[in-house]
């Protein structure tokens, strides 16, 4: 049987994310996720790409607020519901879209954790982002996430890979929403569409892997794995191909130890992935 067996989110896209039992979900995605982003004077939006001590950026929710916690830095509390400061234009990959500002004492201290001038935004409930229309279906929309509302990967996918590595590395190098266990390797791969708990999702697109998983999220220090390694069985066209993006067809919520139903199925090897994967 197919399960659910981690649950996470990334309140502040690129910092630590928060594991949990259970998750309501929005129109956005999982409730919170990362709604909240680290940008640059120009509004252009800040990762672990070029900024990896974003990794060292520790997150935790309470009933009212965001709070954030860095070494050197004393903790910042950001509210949930959030007062409505000024709006500024920021742009996520190719998206311009817009945000509130969290304001200077929020920018003071991020400025503070990275070492470099930067802002804190958050993305109210009335933006809509919409999901690249190649995918959508209606009103898909999304938050700072990079292009869809959740990433899953099965539990067998990375014993797999590290089974091929001198170094074993823990799922959080691949910072997915929900991590799945009960299938064999790449199992996702296959899948169009599946049901968790009440809930139903449309399997649209294998994520194309960067250079934030060689990234150690306990250090921020960066190294060549695992993309060397995944690229010689998993690398189809330029693309190193780990996992699944997912679009949620209702609200509800999930929970650890929920069951995966895998309602329709597709043909792998259509895209190179069953080749891939080897």
């Amino acid at each position: 049987m197919i399960r659910v067996s981690e649950i996470n989110i990334y309140p502040l896209k690129s910092a630590a994310g928060i594991a949990l039992e259970s998750a309501e979900l929005d129109a956005f995605g999982f409730r919170h996720d990362r709604r909240w982003m680290v940008v640059d004077n120009d509004g252009q939006f800040l990762t672990q790409r070029a900024e990896p001590r974003l990794a060292l950026v520790r997150t935790s929710i309470d009933d009212a607020a965001l709070c954030l916690e860095a070494t050197g830095c004393g903790p910042l509390r950001l509210p949930l519901d959030h007062p409505g400061g000024a709006r500024r234009p920021v742009r996520v990959w190719a998206d311009d879209t817009e945000a509130v500002d969290a304001g200077d004492d929020a920018a003071r201290w991020i400025s503070t954790a990275l070492g470099r001038p930067a802002r804190i935004v958050h993305m109210p409930d009335d933006i809509v982002r919409p999901v690249d229309a190649s995918y959508s279906v209606g009103d898909d929309r999304v938050s700072f996430v990079d292009a869809f509302p959740f990433l899953l990967i099965s539990q067998a996918s990375l014993d797999e890979l590290n089974r091929r590595l001198d170094h074993p590395l823990p799922m959080n190098r691949f910072r997915p929403n929900l991590v799945v266990e009960g299938t064999e390797p790449h199992a996702e791969d296959g899948w169009q569409r599946i049901r968790m708990g009440d809930v139903t999702f449309a399997v649209v697109k294998p994520c194309a892997r960067c250079v934030t998983t060689t990234i150690d999220q306990a250090t921020g220090v960066a190294g060549r794995e695992p993309l060397r390694t995944l690229a010689t069985y998993r690398k189809v066209g330029s693309n190193v191909l780990f996992g699944q993006n997912l679009i949620h067809r209702a609200m509800g919520a999930v929970r650890v130890g929920d069951e995966v139903e895998v309602v329709a199925e597709t043909d792998a090897s259509a895209s190179g992935l069953a080749s891939a994967s080897g």
